[in-house]
């Protein structure tokens, strides 16, 4: 069997192809649609994977090309994108893809589309597919494990290896079960998740863990310092106890979440495969305004996903210095985000506080969004000040990077320099669209130093990012730019 890969990224490309070839497919491969019709041109492939965004020809427009073309109506054809809104993903099937899978995924769920296709049968899956993500369990509730297990457990991708009740009995669990991920509970007698996590990082190193705290003030303190102590990611617990309230938050935010951050057995991730040079992805820069060299007026930043240690290590390398707002979105919930700006006061001694509606923009003072509202920037360059609002989410996010990306542009326009950290989604996106289209500058942290490479990964591709840097670079350039451009 023969399979066409498209994809701009080379490490996608690489991984796709790998996951194909254990299911015994020859592959070929393109960076863009273009490529793609010429492969087609020489060879028939039995099924064709095809990215959405790319450069020269997207996915949509290959798809629609070839669902134009006689001999290619009935070619399965099987997107693969960090797409992952529902509307979006019926564009896509409007525009003829018979399947569609989100990154990151696993080979398994490749193999099972594969199935659904018509190209492949169980039999075949039954030996090519790699086993599901192995997951540990620590929650001190009873009624808290059983139903985290059995949601899990559902999921073909994802196999619960044990539990524990206590941090002191997950660090043995760890050692006798060898998981992919550990969900840890925040607050628990015997030994806390934190004091847990701190032991997990000693003795287990990158073990990703993502943190299940109650979404209270005290659930959220103790939350932002585990992920500052090195927790990949966490989820907040429903209030009550409802089992299916309980169910659905783990179907709808720990599920997507545990496929993203496992590195081993998972197709997709960034950490499977990296390049060197960040740029490898094959991003063709977007034709722009010629990027202003006037003073730098505001740094704004997105962050989600391994936010916080990404914020830790990036503010205090240019905001002591920096004569500018620094404005920042974190994906976070009501409570959290004024922990963190807390948190990282208290530890860097930098002036980070959360915004507050009305308040005015002061220059070397670092602001985060609060957890639930848009923040935007009201008035005008001479007298900026925060705006707050409810408005609907965007990206499924509230605050959104791209609400205040956009505010931003409005007030200072090329004056704008745009950060973009770490974190799952592609919200930032946009709002670096207009930050270049009015002359400004994007920074984007690379794949390698990324939590989940998905925000920056998608300004990378689009190709706005003017440099793309490991994190521990990210705050230096920020304050040679602010140095060099009067900020």
């Amino acid at each position: 069997m023969r399979a066409l890969v498209v994809d701009d990224s080379k490490p996608a490309r690489s991984i796709v192809a790998r996951a194909l070839q254990e299911l015994s497919f020859a592959c070929t491969e393109a960076a863009n649609g273009a490529e793609a019709l010429e492969a087609l041109a020489t060879e028939r492939p039995d099924v064709i994977t095809v990215n959405w965004h790319m450069p020269v020809m997207d996915g949509i427009e290959l798809v629609r090309r070839l669902r134009q073309h006689p001999g290619y109506r009935s070619l399965p054809i099987l997107m693969i994108s960090t797409e992952h809104e529902q509307d979006r993903i019926a564009l896509a099937r409007q525009a003829g893809i018979n399947e569609y899978l989100a990154k990151p995924f696993t080979a398994s769920a490749l193999a099972r589309k594969l199935v659904d296709l018509g190209v492949l049968d169980d039999g075949q899956v039954a030996l090519g597919g790699r086993g599901p993500i192995g997951v540990l369990i620590c929650d001190d509730s009873a009624t808290i494990r059983g139903i985290l297990s059995a949601t899990l457990a559902a999921d073909p991708d994802i196999k619960v290896v044990g539990t524990a009740i206590n941090g002191s009995a997950c660090l043995d669990a760890i050692a006798a079960t060898a998981p992919d991920l550990v969900l840890l509970d925040v607050e628990m007698p015997v030994m806390d998740g934190l004091t847990a996590l701190k032991e997990i990082r000693r003795r287990f190193g990158k073990l990703p863990v993502m943190m299940f705290s109650s979404l209270t003030e005290r659930g959220a303190k103790a939350t932002v310092e585990a992920l500052l102590a090195g927790a990949n990611d966490y989820v907040a617990k429903p209030a009550g106890l409802d089992a299916s309230e309980v169910a659905e938050r783990i179907r709808t935010d720990v599920i997507g979440r545990i496929k993203s951050l496992v590195p081993r057995g998972t197709v997709g991730h960034p950490r499977l495969s990296r390049s060197a040079d960040p740029r490898a992805a094959g991003a063709a820069p977007l034709a722009r305004t010629a990027v202003r060299q006037e003073r730098i007026q505001a740094v704004v930043v997105a962050v989600s996903t391994g936010g916080p240690t990404a914020l830790a290590e990036v503010l205090p390398a240019f905001v002591p210095e920096a004569r500018v707002p620094v404005l920042v979105v974190q994906h976070m919930p009501a409570f959290f985000t004024a922990h963190l700006a807390e948190r990282l006061a208290k530890s860097f001694g930098l002036p980070v506080s959360e915004a507050v509606d009305g308040a005015p923009l002061q220059a070397g003072s670092v602001l985060l969004a609060p957890g639930g509202r848009h923040f935007e920037v009201a008035g005008d360059a001479a007298q900026p000040r925060v705006r707050l609002t409810d408005a609907p989410p965007e990206n499924s996010c509230r605050p959104a990077a791209d609400v205040l990306f956009r505010s931003a542009v409005r007030v200072w326009g090329g004056a704008t320099l745009g950060v973009v950290l770490t974190g799952m989604g592609r919200d930032g996106l946009a709002g670096a669209k207009a930050i270049v289209a009015a002359g400004g500058s994007v920074i984007a942290q690379d794949e390698f130093s990324s939590v989940v490479w998905g925000m920056p990964g998608e300004v990378v591709r689009a190709g706005l990012a003017d440099a793309v840097l490991p994190l521990s670079q990210i705050g230096v350039e920020i304050g040679l730019r602010l140095q060099r451009r009067g900020g």
